[in-house]
């Protein structure tokens, strides 16, 4: 297979995923295992995460919801606390970096495709990680777009901005959720959940080596 084109998530993928600061979050206050991933899942599409991550709400409105969300499950859980031990949490990995500069140097497109929130201050993930300049050709961010994983329609998205079939991209993400729709559109995808083997996973699909040297 031909591929023409790369596209990764950002937390989990290219740098270090938030549901381990969720878990230290959780481990600081004395909250149960996975308590913030499951009212996350729990509060579905029209949930305060949802709403946050498809830029529908700020981040005050969001600590509100959420707070009352988590409240009403039985734990206590202070929003501003929370994006605190987030934003300490990103990251890079330097090998999956390094795949990256690969790709784009055997003349693939590269894309990032993340679900956020925008920051206090607006400022994209581009300029807000200086690492990721000039690593992809676009970068999809779900609260600038309206759109979040899993809906199919942000995976239109991505591919017409690369202006590639889908056939024609690989996928990596670390949520299995959020590989299903890509994949039923017929995109190759890998599910990260060590990056060394998702990278040689993806050198396998590619078929040029994506390491140092």
């Amino acid at each position: 297979m031909a591929y023409r084109a790369v596209i990764f998530d950002l937390g989990g993928v290219v740098l270090s995923s938030p549901i381990d600061a969720f878990r230290e979050y959780e481990r600081r206050e004395g909250l149960p295992h996975r308590f913030i991933s499951e009212i996350i899942v729990n509060s579905g599409d029209h949930g305060a995460w949802s709403q946050l991550e498809r830029g529908e709400i700020t981040l005050e409105e969001f600590a509100t919801a959420f707070e009352a969300e988590c409240m009403a499950a039985g734990g206590e859980v202070r929003a501003g606390d929370m994006f605190e031990v987030l934003r300490g949490s990103g990251s890079a990995c330097p090998e999956m970096l390094t795949a990256i500069g690969k790709i784009k140097d055997a003349g693939l497109k590269t894309a990032a495709l993340t679900n956020n929130w925008v920051a206090d201050d607006g400022v994209g993930m581009q300029d807000r990680v200086p690492v990721l300049g000039g690593l992809f050709d676009t970068i999809i961010e779900s609260s600038i777009v309206g759109l979040r994983k899993p809906d199919p329609a942000i995976y239109e998205l991505v591919c017409a901005q690369l202006d590639v079939e889908p056939t024609a991209a690989i996928f990596l993400d670390d949520l299995g959720v959020n590989l299903k729709p890509a994949r039923a559109m017929g995109m190759t995808t890998i599910k990260v959940a060590d990056p060394l083997e998702a990278i040689a996973e993806l050198e396998a699909a590619l078929g040029f080596p994506l390491g140092e040297g």
